[in-house]
């Protein structure tokens, strides 16, 4: 068992549908979350928000609300470093501009802090929030993102902001981000095709509706150092950035994170903390902010706001030859993620089609808006919706069957993929995964489209997706593991477990490693100061990549164990083999306990019973998916009801089979909602007005019961155990699928979300 190829091969607890490690501590009601933990002598934070979506602030007077009894502070753009930081949380240099000051006297969009107030209670906060009186110069706002660039309203006028990384950005245009990409001469060869496609396509600013709102809270320990303690995905990326804000060593900041109620990519950007962990650094005391509802409605990070025009090019065989595609996104009032998330709308969704030729522009805007940021997808979901639509458009022009069209132009394994950076498909499933979605429905059998004896139409619609295994050549995942003093494993890791349970997955990587029952492991993070340096929970990153790290740990911890075995034993370290509970030599039959060479380990021992390994990537091999939607269309009202999803899965080796089942379930329900329910509204003033949960609708399960997946497994060469990822593919299929099944049913494309009985019934009477 000492090889490492044997030992990548699912074995007891890979591949299982293991409990998660944190269970119990979640359902028995333990205190796991931020608030719970938090001191309880803690000074309420609040910020003032401007009303106003573009403004400058000329006079701020705060001292009517400083006399408020149990005020300890109300700092203003006059009290907080001018230094320019970014908040999204992403590798450094970050690609994304350094565009925000904790406060300043420009605000960008109706919600921007305008001052900060910390007091003992909730009630005097309140209060003195009240008595700020704030003298506004109101300026013309950029409010619509087509006309954004180049438009003489900037966002960003600064002479202080800078983007570290050349993503084509210039403030001076409101461009936070340009590029193209491609290969072959598009032009030319759309230009031989018989049949040329040319669609746009809007997916607005969705919200990722996590029950656990934003929250941080800060204090200064012992030695003077600022403790956060914060409810994020990416702790490591959270100490620079508030060491940023604050100006002052990343040495003085240490991040906590407990139990998270949920992400979505939301909390990959740091929200809150920058605003407690200022009022510590200058009072000393203890603080903490919680956002309400509302101000995760209208002050977080958001989808970015999307246009993607495709243009595609086929002959009358359904052979496409290229695929030309160009977005333009909507970074709002600042840059997170603005470079980074829009390239994932073309280089995922263009590769999964052979072509000739492909050519990839977009452009992302500043407006004055909310600022976006990650969610579930990341750009990739935008893009797979425009992609697949069209794709699903030319199969109802040639009068082919989509499946059929999708297998005549899909990738195989082994394909390299020309627009997803040049990779190989080392392992692909997707032919495989369509076929089997689409038997799941019964397609053949169905049809696409039945008229029902009450009128109602019945129709189906198909999809693909592909997304990514972390970022290639950046992101690091790593793993410490320990061989306690009784013969135990403790695993220290640096990524984010948000409700993904990947404690519980590198537990099983661990165990199947090691040899060892999974409770015999425990899962430790993340503390910046403890933890080893990991990127954090984004990018789909934390199964293959730190992943990968704990299986690299824990072989070197196998070849340790026996090290010091063998020591003992005065045996050669070649002639032994461990079976997880013994160091034995088979040519005599001598043994030594894992126990007592735990006890051996803490006396004259110079072999380390610890491990730490780190693990980057030099690809990212992306999972693949299909689904099938089947939907009934009320031709009277045009009120849909979705019967049946089917959706197969390739996300490589499935390592927990319980938890991948629930989170592409539950992608899939948050893909539904945002293509039937969700829809975001701002008047005419900048005003979000999807501001609870009473405006902006979000299905729960009981709105839709008929979810149905399965996997169909590649092997990924370069994975643990052949795992890829899973996290975020599961959300990108159902606005295609849905918005297929509803053309079949009506004869109606919807090309922005979300899909409603309005545009159906408008698209209805056109026709």
């Amino acid at each position: 068992m000492n090889s490492s190829t044997n030992l990548r091969k699912p074995g007891k607890f890979v591949n299982a549908p293991v409990m998660k490690k944190d269970a119990m501590a979640l359902v028995t009601g333990k205190p796991v979350y931020m608030d719970d933990v938090a001191p309880k002598d803690c000074l309420v934070v609040k910020v003032l928000r401007s009303p106003h979506a573009h403004a400058l602030i000329k006079e701020i007077r705060t001292d009517l609300a400083e006399k408020v009894d149990g005020i300890v502070c109300v700092l203003t753009y006059k009290d907080v470093p001018k230094r320019r930081f970014t908040m999204a949380g992403q590798t450094y240099p970050e690609p994304s501009p350094y565009d925000r000051y904790i406060l300043e006297d420009r605000v960008r969009f109706v919600g921007d802090p305008v001052a900060i107030v910390a007091g003992e209670t909730e009630k005097a906060v309140d209060m003195a929030l009240k008595r700020i009186k704030v003298t506004y110069e109101v300026l013309d706002a950029v409010l619509d993102f087509h006309t954004a660039m180049d438009n003489p309203v900037l966002v960003h006028p600064e002479d202080d902001w800078k983007s570290l990384c050349p993503v084509g950005a210039d403030n001076k245009r409101n461009l936070c981000a340009s590029g193209v990409d491609g290969e072959g001469d598009v032009d030319a060869v759309i230009a031989d095709c018989d049949i040329v496609l040319d669609e746009t396509y809007h997916v607005k600013a969705m919200q990722q509706s996590m029950m656990e709102t934003f929250r941080t809270c800060t204090y200064l320990d012992t030695y003077g150092r600022l403790i956060v303690l914060s409810s994020t995905q990416i702790p490591f990326h959270v100490r620079r950035i508030v060491a940023n804000a604050l100006d002052i060593s990343k040495a003085k900041v240490r991040v906590i994170k407990p139990r998270i109620g949920g992400g979505f990519g939301a909390k990959q950007t740091v929200v809150t903390e920058v605003y407690p962990a200022i009022v510590t650094w200058k009072t000393g005391k203890p603080a903490k902010m919680i956002y309400t509802r509302e101000e995760s409605m209208i002050a977080s990070s958001p989808r970015h706001e999307m246009e993607v025009r495709v243009r595609l090019g086929a002959m009358s065989d359904g052979t496409i030859r290229a695929i030309d595609l160009h977005t333009l996104s909507n970074t709002g009032a600042f840059g997170e993620h603005g470079p980074t998330t829009v390239g994932l709308s073309g280089h995922k969704s263009i590769p999964m089609y052979h072509t000739e030729a492909f050519r990839f522009q977009y452009e992302v805007v500043y407006t004055n808006r909310m600022s976006a940021g990650a969610y579930r997808g990341y750009g990739a979901t935008q893009g797979i919706f425009a992609v697949e639509s069209t794709v699903n458009k030319l199969a109802d022009r040639l009068s082919m069957d989509p499946i059929v069209l999708r297998q005549k132009n899909m990738i195989h394994e082994g394909d390299v993929m020309p627009a997803y950076y040049g990779e190989t498909a080392n392992s692909c499933r997707l032919e495989e995964c369509l076929l089997k979605a689409s038997d799941m429905i019964g397609w053949k059998e169905k049809g696409m489209r039945t008229v029902m004896p009450d009128g109602k139409i019945r129709a189906r619609g198909v999809a693909m997706a592909m997304q990514g295994s972390s970022i290639s050549n950046c992101d690091v995942g790593s793993v410490t593991v320990k061989l306690s003093d009784e013969g135990t494993y403790h695993i220290t890791v640096g990524c984010t477990d948000m409700g993904t349970g990947c404690d519980t997955i590198i537990a099983q990587f661990a165990a199947d490693v090691l040899e060892t029952p999974i409770d015999n492991i425990s899962v430790y993070g993340v503390d910046t100061d403890i933890s080893p340096y990991d990127s954090g929970s984004y990018a789909s990153s934390t199964t293959y990549l730190t992943g990968m790290a704990a299986v690299k740990a824990c072989e070197q911890l196998r070849e340790h164990i026996i090290a010091l075995a063998a020591a003992r034993m005065n045996k050669d370290a070649s002639a032994l083999t461990f079976d997880g509970e013994n160091v034995i030599d088979e040519s005599d039959g001598s043994k030594m306990s894992l126990f007592d060479i735990a006890t051996a380990s803490m006396c004259n021992n110079e072999i380390s019973m610890e491990v730490t390994y780190s693990h980057s990537s030099p690809v990212s091999p992306p999972p693949f998916m299909a689904a099938c939607a089947e939907v009934e269309v009320d031709p009277e009202t045009g009120a849909i009801e979705l019967l049946d999803y089917t959706a197969c899965v390739d996300c490589g080796t499935v390592v927990n089979t319980n938890l991948a089942r629930v989170q592409t379930e539950g992608g899939l329900l948050q893909g539904i909602g945002m293509t039937l329910y969700e829809d975001i509204w701002y008047d005419e003033r900048g005003k979000n007005l999807s501001n609870s949960f009473m405006q902006y609708k979000v299905p729960s399960r009981l709105d839709t019961d008929r979810i149905r997946v399965e996997f169909d497994s590649s092997y990924e060469p370069t994975g643990p155990f052949g795992a890829k990822s899973i996290g975020e593919i599961v959300i990108n299929t159902p606005a295609p699928a849905i918005a297929d099944a509803v053309y079949n049913a009506t004869g109606v494309w919807i090309n922005e979300l979300p899909i409603t009985p309005e545009k159906i019934l408008k698209g209805m009477k056109v026709i």
